[in-house]
């Protein structure tokens, strides 16, 4: 049985664009079955900012059993243990220079911390804020860090 060269090429292109167009409107799909995540539940969680395709921070199911620590709008805060537990530091910007070291008060570390203040924060393993050390930007969207993966002992407040 002999095929027509001109009707395959037309079938594949027809399969082609039905597969396109469907997998175009899955995402949609589903997106609609989820609930709207209010404005508030921007701030979950993170242990690494995520962003999607489109460039939106991608906003993570929240652990089972962990609490978000108090942390007012504008302030980076640092807690002492995980899962905003222990003592807290607090810090906003009218008291911080923007890109200065600020080390944690003498003989402080943080294991959780929030970053509310609307700009990225980096965090340092070190206290002089030396990069030979762990280091980690959050975005200031409303980053909750439950689990640093090192010690913090020191911070800079980035222009945005």
């Amino acid at each position: 049985m002999r095929t027509n060269p001109g009707r395959t090429n037309l079938t594949r292109t027809a399969v082609l664009t039905a597969v396109l167009a469907f997998s175009a409107l899955v995402p949609q799909a589903l997106a609609q079955d989820r609930p709207a995540v209010p404005q508030d539940r921007a701030a979950v969680p993170q242990d690494r900012a995520a962003v999607t395709r489109d460039g939106a921070a991608a906003v993570p199911e929240r652990p089972r059993g962990v609490v978000l620590g108090a942390c007012e709008a504008g302030r980076l805060c640092l807690w002492k243990k995980p899962d905003f537990t222990g003592a807290r530091h607090t810090f906003e910007l009218a008291d911080t220079d923007i890109e200065s070291c600020v080390p944690l008060p003498r003989g402080g570390d943080a294991q959780s911390l929030a970053n509310r203040t609307g700009r990225p924060v980096t965090t340092y393993q070190s206290a002089e804020c030396a990069e030979t050390g762990e280091f980690e930007t959050y975005p200031g969207g409303g980053t909750w860090t439950p689990r640093s993966p090192y010690q913090v002992r020191a911070f800079k407040i980035w222009e945005n």
